[in-house]
């Protein structure tokens, strides 16, 4: 960034007064050109003014009395030399250089000066000269014209003054381009001081270390991207803590069952018990264990499904029938009378969230019903929320158990499972911006007897389903 700052500052600015060099150069080379050609052209009017008129054969002719020294007051110094020519009425040579080439151009329609003068450039002895030509009405006694005067000069004083202001002009210029370097560079290094600041104290902190940054002091332009950073090691600290917490539980709890499973296998191999009685207590062990297994991978797959962004939308109605036909079986070898009624609901979920949701809410319902009892299982979408309420005829549970269920590992009664789908229950409904609760239903009448347990959970519609 430091280096675009000053690149994109710094290339335009030398642009800039590269253009401005150029041209004052070549304003000063106009003001030079102006100066040497009004010496030009007073050298001409001086050679204008020795200029007369005498008859020869008849026929009026220009006589000059002109001598070479008469220029000797133009010469600026030594470094440039004068050459000049008069030319009479019919374009004879009068006076002067008879070598000169003469002028074929024509005077320019609006001049700088009061004169019929005409200014060129051309080359003269092998070398590049500035032609000042005057047309200069004559007139005497014997008659009057036009003769035309021209007068050169070679360009060596012109070229020396050219460098000098060049020189000068470069080096007025450069010294400002090296004052505004400097102010470029302090500027761009005090703006993106934050920026290294940030970069240090970043490379500074310990490894594993994702506290929040502190956002105080520093520039308004620098805060979004701090809070980024803070919201995403933020998001990266619960990954953390969820992969920590996943390794540590899975450790704890994964080691009971590993260590019963060798007691059977050992005391099988030494004959305390029947074969078969040994496998049936191994398989009940690695039973127990798959299941503890799958519902912790399952529990963090629910993390791994809430960082994967907006998923598209699901119809639960459609997951909901598709279960509870999976379920029917285990309902009727427990006796229960299951019974299902569903409205559309759309909701935008992951289908595996929503199967595993659904799944361990009917399997506990059907794990803790009482045999021959019913259990109802009803989907409805009103007011902006899918509800789904799994009503079973058990005991019901107390104040402090409701509680305790949502927690990993927290079982309603010891043996009775690993305590982990209430838990990924929660985490599942949390995850799409819905809620679950666990209600006692009071049975008719007074008394404040328990008629059965329900389950609630509220998830957001994805759309207008259901809504009045």
């Amino acid at each position: 960034m430091r280096s675009r700052l000053l690149w994109g500052l710094l290339l335009p600015m030398l642009a800039l007064v590269a253009l401005n060099t150029a041209s004052l150069y070549r304003q000063a080379l106009r003001s030079a050109d102006t100066a040497y050609d009004r010496t030009l052209l007073a050298s001409a009017k001086s050679l204008g003014e020795l200029l007369d008129v005498e008859r020869i054969d008849g026929r009026p002719r220009v006589r000059s009395t002109v001598q070479y020294s008469a220029l000797e007051a133009f010469e600026s110094d030594n470094r440039s030399s004068m050459f000049y020519k008069v030319t009479g009425f019919d374009g004879e040579a009068v006076a002067g250089y008879p070598d000169l080439p003469p002028w074929h151009g024509q005077l320019p329609s609006k001049g700088l000066y009061a004169a019929l003068v005409d200014f060129y450039d051309a080359e003269y002895r092998g070398e590049p000269v500035r032609v000042a030509v005057l047309l200069q009405p004559v007139a005497g006694r014997d008659g009057m014209g036009v003769a035309t005067i021209q007068v050169a000069e070679t360009l060596e004083l012109r070229k020396t003054l050219a460098r000098q202001i060049l020189l000068d002009t470069v080096w007025r210029q450069a010294a400002l381009l090296g004052v505004l370097v400097v102010v470029v560079v302090v500027v761009v290094q005090r703006a993106t001081q934050p920026v290294r600041d940030l970069s240090r104290r970043l490379r500074e902190r310990r490894e594993g270390d994702l506290t929040p940054i502190d956002a105080g002091g520093a520039p308004k332009e620098l805060r979004p991207l701090m809070e980024a950073t803070n919201d995403v090691m933020a998001r990266l600290q619960h990954l953390l803590d969820h992969q920590k917490r996943f390794v540590r539980d899975a450790s704890h709890q994964l080691r009971t069952p590993l260590a019963v499973l060798k007691v059977q296998v050992q005391s099988a191999l030494r004959g305390d018990v029947p074969p078969r009685q040994a496998l049936e207590e191994i398989n009940s062990t690695v039973e127990r264990a798959t299941e503890l297994a799958n519902q912790m991978l399952a529990l963090a797959k629910v993390e791994q499904l809430r960082q994967q962004g907006r998923p598209a939308a699901q119809d639960w109605a459609a997951i909901v029938r598709a279960v509870a036909l999976d379920v029917a079986p285990l309902a009727a070898d427990s006796g229960l009378d299951l019974s299902l009624e569903t409205q559309p609901a759309s909701v935008e979920a992951h289908p595996w969230a929503l199967r595993e949701l659904t799944r361990n809410l009917l399997h506990n319902a059907v794990k803790h019903g009482p045999p021959g009892s019913a259990l109802q299982v009803r989907l409805t979408a009103a007011g902006g929320q899918a509800v789904l309420t799994v009503c079973d005829e058990g005991p019901g549970i107390s104040a402090a158990l409701r509680q305790r269920l949502f927690q990993p590992f927290s079982a309603g009664e010891p043996g009775s499972g690993s305590g982990l789908g209430l838990a990924i229950c929660r985490e599942i409904a949390e995850s799409i911006g819905g809620s679950i609760v666990l209600d006692n239903r009071p049975a008719a009448g007074a008394g404040g007897e328990v008629a059965g347990l329900d389950v609630v959970v509220r998830l957001p519609l994805a759309d207008n389903t259901g809504r009045p």
